[in-house]
């Protein structure tokens, strides 16, 4: 009962924060992306912390020495929707890739739309193809970093989705250096659950992969077999949530 409380309260709290931040939107649209970037992610900031305070779920941030002074682009294993809170907040001013479906939901849509993200079709492999490396191409020259989740939708702890090659391929024709994420945050934030599990969630900057001289396909591989031997090496070290 307990873990069903504090979880209800958490998602209040997420939904009193999102009323509060959203009708902010229209005050500050005509402002610069960094000063709507600055204002909307204190909106992570209060969530990261929210959930703290109510299901007692913490993290630790491990290898920031792998992160490089130039943007660049993060392929990030995908198990729940804390790293979209959370990797706004420990890298520059960033476009996640997302579905577009997301930008029409509700005040969370509108915060979300002025913070540039890519929106693609998922629906529309081609199309989305197309989307993610125009729009990646044009965050990327204006100095943001691009976050893509190559497995495309949340997986379960201890499964592996298929490994996209969008954010690879993407990498391939700007010649931007990749950085590999790996986390265990399924652990505490298990995908379409209401129940989160108190904890210590690791996540894990990876060794920078350049991309000048390498296939999409090369390039996905060592993101790839990164990811999941971190993921793995995680699990293996037994739950940090309980």
């Amino acid at each position: 009962m307990g873990q069903y409380v504090r979880s209800l309260l958490f998602v209040l709290g997420q939904a009193l924060s999102t009323l509060v931040f959203a009708p902010f939107c229209l005050v500050v649209f005509p402002l610069p992306f960094l000063w709507r970037y600055r204002f909307f992610t204190q909106w992570n900031r209060f969530n990261l912390w929210w959930l703290e305070m109510t299901c007692g779920i913490h993290y630790e941030v491990i290898g920031r020495e792998n992160i490089p002074a130039t943007n660049a682009i993060v392929l990030c294993k995908h198990q729940s929707a804390w790293e979209t809170l959370a990797l706004p907040l420990c890298l520059p001013p960033l476009a996640l890739v997302i579905k577009r479906e997301l930008l029409w939901i509700p005040l969370f849509g509108w915060g979300l739309a002025l913070l540039e993200p890519i929106a693609i079709d998922r629906l529309a492999s081609r199309k989305a193809i197309y989307q993610l490396l125009a729009q990646g191409r044009k965050r990327l020259e204006a100095g943001r970093w691009v976050v893509v989740f190559p497995e495309g939708t949340r997986v379960a702890v201890g499964s592996k989705g298929t490994y996209a090659l969008g954010g690879a391929l993407l990498a391939e024709r700007t010649g931007c250096p990749v950085v590999p994420v790996a986390h265990n945050a399924g652990e505490c934030w298990p995908r379409r659950q209401f129940l989160k599990r108190p904890g210590t969630i690791q996540l894990t900057f990876g060794p920078v992969i350049e991309s000048t001289g390498k296939s999409a396909a090369e390039i996905n591989a060592l993101a790839e077999s990164w990811i999941e031997k971190t993921v793995g090496e995680m699990s293996h070290q037994g739950a940090l949530c309980s």
